[in-house]
């Protein structure tokens, strides 16, 4: 089985102008969640070519699809070609990529989402990066928030402290979580990895695996 692989690199190829460096001066991924907010404001500030503000601190980009019912809150950007189904909650500190799917009581904060990520039906993303085409299946959430409240251990193939009490989920590039699953905080998919539905993980699970259970994960052949 690969190694758990927990860096930046080792997850994502960041192809957003306006945050491509922004990963690449990050060796883990959670060194980016503090940085959300000031990235957006000064992306509010400064504008985006292509982006229009809709509303003050919301930037979009072309075609985007907007539901009447979907509630956006500052600041926000969000890619070209998306789209915010009905009941879509954007709770600010959010960057979206373009092609995404925010669906059906899907809620997000203080988070990035990639290209082509699909957050499609009654999904929690909080304080987590999606790499581009990550899914998530109906109902899976990212959890945020250890129930003590202490801050959140990376347990990959040793223990990374993070200083932060509020991290999410790392999904890589081409991770798929199936329908009903929580990954705890602090949870990485490496990329091309799929879970099966009903999974309840915690650590960090390598790239190019079935995760079939916490404990039995295979190799993707």
């Amino acid at each position: 089985m690969s190694k758990k692989l927990v860096e930046t690199k080792d997850l994502f190829t960041c192809n957003v102008p306006f945050l491509k460096e922004v990963f690449e001066k990050s060796q883990y991924p959670w060194q980016i969640l503090p940085q959300i907010k000031e990235i957006c404001a000064k992306l509010v500030q400064n504008g985006i070519p292509g982006y229009t503000e809709i509303e003050p601190g919301v930037l979009v980009g072309e075609n985007v699809k907007i539901a009447k019912t979907a509630t956006i809150e500052a600041p926000a950007i969000i890619g070209a070609n998306t789209e915010l189904r009905p009941g879509a909650f954007i709770r600010g500190n959010v960057i979206i990529g373009e092609k995404c799917v925010i669906g059906n009581s899907s809620e997000l904060k203080n988070s990035i989402l990639l290209d082509h990520v699909q957050v499609p039906h009654y999904n929690y993303v909080g304080d987590s990066i999606l790499g581009d085409y990550a899914h998530m299946g109906a109902g899976s959430i990212l959890s945020n928030l250890k129930s003590g409240g202490s801050n959140v251990v990376i347990h990959g193939d040793k223990e990374y402290e993070t200083g932060l009490r509020k991290i999410g989920a790392f999904l890589g590039e081409h991770a798929d979580i199936g329908c009903g699953s929580v990954l705890n905080p602090g949870t990485i998919i490496g990329k091309n990895t799929s879970v099966y539905p009903l999974s309840m993980l915690r650590g960090v699970y390598p790239a190019n695996s079935i995760v079939k259970t916490p404990n039995k994960v295979i190799e993707r052949k």
